[in-house]
């Protein structure tokens, strides 16, 4: 009887965990739309990265889906960049979302940009010609590659995701 109930208990925390880690993927909705004030109908949102880590195409567990789809839902634009994993994602996403040739096709016209995957061609954007593209200019680091105090300096409004 103890081992069963010791399975039910793991078992009920491993889908605690994973329901946790799925929200956690979408959780940027959420910033977003308080950010915006009025929801994302309308606004267009630029993501760097599709790929579920970089230098491969691998979407598998990739939080740019989850992010994508939800963002789609809630009325936003999406137009994405990634080297290397734009066809394996277009097979999962299809059309709901555009894809750009290179990132600041990305950004042109953008509301937010929203780092997903860390590629190393991300580290050190130009910013000036990102700031002359972007029609708002919301930057959401979710993994936590570029420079805050730069950023806001140079009038980007910033936040870093999980950053404290």
């Amino acid at each position: 009887m103890r081992r069963i109930v010791l399975l039910f208990l793991a078992l009920a925390s491993l889908a605690a965990t994973t329901a946790a880690n799925e929200a956690q993927k979408v959780r940027l909705v959420e910033i977003l739309e308080l950010d915006f004030g009025k929801g994302l109908v309308g606004k267009r949102i630029a993501l760097w990265g599709l790929a579920f880590k970089p230098q491969t195409d691998d979407m598998r567990e990739a939080p740019s889906v989850p992010l994508a789809r939800a963002l789609v839902a809630a009325g936003a634009e999406v137009i994405a960049y990634d080297p290397a994993a734009r066809h394996t994602a277009h097979q999962i996403l299809g059309d709901t979302i555009r894809y750009a040739d290179d990132p600041y096709q990305a950004i042109e016209g953008a509301d937010a940009l929203c780092l997903v995957t860390e590629w190393s061609e991300f580290t050190a954007p130009d910013w000036e010609r990102a700031w002359a593209l972007m029609r708002d200019h919301f930057l959401y680091d979710g993994r936590n590659l570029w420079e805050p105090r730069e950023l806001t300096q140079q009038g980007f409004k910033y936040r870093g995701i999980g950053r404290r």
